[in-house]
């Protein structure tokens, strides 16, 4: 068994932490404040974010991030995506060459709009980096329920080693070098879970939400192909897995806001109401400036930035997606990569 380093004691990372203490690793989980690194110590479980479920002799909290990391073979990064890059920062100076860190976080970094394992590579250049991502929400993973995610890297051994760290028999892993893809999948489907949850708010429908989250995959395809990801990752359980999750569970902090801000709740309210990062919105921003950088065609997207950034309404946002130009289904990401080779 491994020691490894859990860094952010969210809801997720906690889950992570528990995920792998019941495997028999060795985990010590980091938070931000000595407050909560003392509470969590004190409780043994996470009150505020997974209430009930207790900590395992395996799992020593802490806020000394030096010896969090200390001896570990692995670190798992999973806080939120405004604070990768600080956190990333504050890890390098203790990290030895040749450590593993997978990120487990979902976002894009709001300055440089990279993703976030670059930022990661950038400031610990001497780690080797890995991400993960799939439908998992914490409060599944941390009772043990089945679910199955994707370790990218573009080293296939480093994917193969976050693999076997993390495989059980509840958390099934598979492997995959695109690692632009799986990170894409994973930080732009909470906008559409975002808009998801504003459907549900104007109470429009199954048929709405469907074809919201179909459309939505193909405006992340777009982007995603366009920055180098391979649009069959899309289709796989960082893509369209873990966009459906989000969109249709009520574990979703990015479709609980949506419905607030779309029953007419103002966005700031909505996001203090939910008492977590709404990573949607923070995503939104970047991927619009993505958008515009590459000329990618975001509709949706757009819509999404117009209701959080602007004060549009969300049901004016619906009809002008609705009442868009006509178009051929087939002018998809995969028909359009096709005639751009065929142009070269």
């Amino acid at each position: 068994m491994a020691r490894i380093a859990v860094i952010g004691s969210g809801s997720w990372g906690t889950a992570a932490a528990l995920l792998l203490a019941k495997q028999g690793h060795t985990v010590r989980l980091w938070s931000y404040t000595a407050e909560e690194s003392a509470r969590l110590a004190a409780d043994r479980e996470n009150k505020q974010f997974l209430p009930g479920i207790s900590f395992p002799e395996q799992i020593a909290c802490s806020n000394d991030i030096a010896w969090c990391v200390d001896g570990a073979a692995l670190i798992a990064l999973v806080t939120p995506s405004h604070a990768v890059k600080a956190t990333a920062a504050a890890l390098a100076p203790h990290v030895a060459a040749g450590t593993v860190i997978v990120n487990l976080s979902k976002g894009l970094e709001q300055e440089s709009l990279e993703r976030l394992s670059v930022v990661v590579s950038r400031a610990v250049p001497q780690a080797k980096v890995a991400v993960m991502s799939g439908p998992s929400h914490a409060e599944e993973v941390a009772l043990s329920l089945p679910t199955t995610n994707v370790a990218a890297s573009d080293d296939p051994a480093v994917a193969a080693y976050v693999q076997d760290i993390f495989m059980c028999d509840n958390f099934r892993v598979y492997t995959s070098s695109d690692m632009v893809g799986v990170e894409l999948g994973g930080a732009l489907k909470n906008i559409i879970a975002l808009c998801a949850g504003m459907c549900d708010g104007l109470n429009l429908g199954d048929n709405t939400k469907a074809a919201l989250m179909t459309r939505g995959m193909a405006e992340i395809a777009r982007l995603g192909t366009r920055l180098g990801a391979d649009i069959a990752t899309f289709s796989g359980l960082s893509g369209m897995g873990d966009l459906i999750v989000t969109c249709t569970s009520m574990h979703s902090r990015n479709r609980r806001a949506g419905i607030l801000i779309g029953k007419g709740m103002p966005v700031q309210q909505a996001m203090d109401e939910v008492k977590m990062v709404v990573e949607g919105v923070y995503t939104t921003k970047a991927a619009y400036a993505l958008a515009k950088k590459y000329d990618v065609e975001m509709p949706i997207t757009e819509q999404a930035y117009a209701v959080l950034f602007e004060g549009k309404s969300p049901r004016q946002a619906v009809m002008e997606l609705m009442c868009r130009d006509k178009r051929h289904e087939k002018e998809t990401v995969g028909f359009l990569q096709e005639r751009e080779r065929e142009n070269d």
